[in-house]
């Protein structure tokens, strides 16, 4: 296929020959097109770069020195490379020998100027002879395309099929533990009634007192599945206007024996303002307990369990911290995964739980730690009025 010639490709074969007067308006003309195509790049929601071989970027539209936090007086300057941490390493050859005769994609995760998950293409444009002899000029083409949304609304599908992943096993887990227990409450019921059969004898009443440990238990084992199931199955949130300081009061409470036992001590500091919001008063029980648990769980004898609560315009904010062990970086990032657990008899679902109630209530679960000094657990919950005035709007 030939290419057409356009009419600024013939003037400019007879530039040698132009006057001032032809030369001015060809200039004049050339920055008008240069003006137009600028125009139209920056009109483009994907960043649009153009580098040379080293990586330095010779132009960006607007939304590309958005997306990588790039200032006009460094374009022509400043390289990829440099605004884009470990994308030249990814390329292979040094990055210099990227994609000559073919196009390359990487989806990369920008933490300046924002946490930003990109979309990038590089393409080669057709290079030309430079002004020494055999040197090839060479330049890419490189697009970006925001999917910060497309990304995150992933990982909240991939999330939400893990809960529900742990629900369907729970629910398989409970039914068949469920078979077993009401099969051995039925035998232990007949071996019940064939004792009172018997004459009474230090014997027959070893056995009841035996019998009797066994039904405890078994009642005790169809508490735990309960339990476990009312924790892990979604719940729609009943909410009331409630004081959550009024329910973390019952809660610390209920844990005021084990706290003692443990030789914790509890230091307990509220805001003067009354922390009216709308919730479910369960649901804040076990989100207290479980996140006061894991700080007890966490500390020698002689901690300090530290409770804090204040207020903005917006939120009322709740910080239980530990002075335990901490928990590492890599442990951390995942401690909100199903399963994930440090502890030896730990299910890893508590925090898993914790978060899913926060959402419900609108609100959300933050966690700070430093290994050998403790860590702590921030819930951020709106305010009851609040939430009445965006109803209202």
């Amino acid at each position: 296929m030939v290419k057409k010639e356009s009419s600024l490709d013939r003037v400019l074969g007879r530039i040698d020959n132009l006057d001032t007067i032809n030369l001015t308006n060809l200039v004049k003309k050339l920055a008008r097109e240069r003006s137009l195509l600028e125009t139209v790049f920056n009109t483009a929601l994907e960043g649009i770069l153009v580098i040379d071989d080293d990586g330095c970027v010779e132009f960006a539209n607007s939304a590309g020195m958005r997306l990588i936090g790039l200032k006009e007086a460094d374009v022509g300057e400043a390289t990829l490379w440099r605004l884009v941490p470990g994308l030249r390493d990814s390329l292979g050859a040094g990055g210099e020998e990227v994609l000559k005769n073919s196009m390359s994609s990487r989806e990369i995760e920008l933490t300046y100027p924002e946490r930003r998950f990109v979309r990038l293409y590089i393409m080669p444009i057709e290079h030309e002879e430079g002004a020494g002899a055999g040197v090839d000029i060479r330049r890419y083409v490189v697009i970006l395309s925001d999917i910060t949304a497309e990304k995150i609304s992933r990982e909240e599908i991939i999330e939400s099929e893990k809960v529900a992943s742990v629900l369907l096993l729970a629910a398989g887990v409970a039914h068949e533990l469920g078979n077993p227990l009401n099969s051995l409450t039925i035998h232990l019921q007949l071996i019940e009634r064939q004792l009172k059969k018997l004459e009474t004898s230090v014997q027959s009443d070893r056995l009841e007192s035996s019998v009797a440990v066994c039904r405890e238990e078994v009642d005790r084992l169809d508490g735990i599945i309960k339990n476990f199931l009312e924790a892990v199955r979604p719940q729609e949130p009943d909410f009331q206007i409630l004081n959550f300081h009024e329910v973390l009061r019952r809660v610390l409470e209920f844990q005021k024996s084990e706290l003692s036992n443990r030789g914790i001590n509890v230091e307990v500091d509220v805001c003067a303002e009354p922390t009216i919001i709308s919730g479910d008063k369960n649901l804040l029980k076990q989100v207290f307990f479980n996140v006061v648990k894991n700080a007890m769980e966490a500390m020698q004898p002689g901690g300090t369990l530290s409770i804090k609560t204040r207020a903005d315009d917006e939120l009322f904010y709740m910080q239980i911290a530990d002075s335990g062990s901490g928990i590492d970086q890599e442990n951390l990032s995942k401690v909100f995964q199903p399963y994930h657990t440090t502890k030896k008899e730990g299910s890893g679902l508590g925090l898993m739980i914790v978060q899913r109630i926060m959402r419900d209530h609108g609100g959300q679960i933050g966690i700070d730690s430093r290994q050998g000094v403790g860590t702590v657990v921030t819930l951020e919950f709106p305010k009851q009025a609040r939430k009445f005035r965006m109803i209202e709007s």
